[in-house]
């Protein structure tokens, strides 16, 4: 998710660069990813190990600015294992946070007439979750495997 205040252009091309940065740092530590479907409901990214035995979606969120992220109206409805917010998408260093569905939920607020839930930076700009790849499991490094 991009920025709202932002013309179209530039949140789509927000969402873009977050979400080629996640798929970057997930396939650099060893994991197989595929874009989804770019507006479906559902994951961004699903993510496999080489054997095919663990599958995860990955919601990518992604941010020009340290922003609040939209999380909609039903929380309950967020379905993504992992949740990676990118924060400075556009720039030249961008700040991933990696949290887990149940954590964003946790950390979720709701505007005050009870419409929309989102995530303040507050709840995601923590040391736990900044740059954790390492939460999504390890894989073996790419580079050292010998074909």
């Amino acid at each position: 998710m991009a920025d709202q205040k932002a013309p179209p252009k530039w949140r789509q091309l927000t969402g873009n660069s977050g979400l080629n940065y996640a798929a970057w740092q997930l396939s650099r530590r060893g994991w197989h990813v595929m874009p989804t479907i770019r507006n479906a409901r559902g994951s961004d990214l699903i993510v496999t190990n080489t054997d095919e035995t663990v599958f995860f979606g990955v919601q990518s969120k992604a941010l020009s600015k340290r922003y609040a992220v939209p999380l909609g109206e039903f929380i309950q409805n967020l379905r993504s294992d992992w949740w990676v917010i990118t924060i400075n998408a556009n720039s030249d260093n961008p700040i991933c946070y990696i949290m887990k569905k149940d954590e964003v939920r946790q950390l979720a607020s709701q505007d005050k007439n009870g419409g929309a839930f989102w995530l303040e930076p507050s709840a995601y700009d923590r040391d736990e979750f900044r740059e954790a790849w390492h939460r999504m499991g390890a894989q073996p490094d790419p580079l050292s495997l010998t074909p």
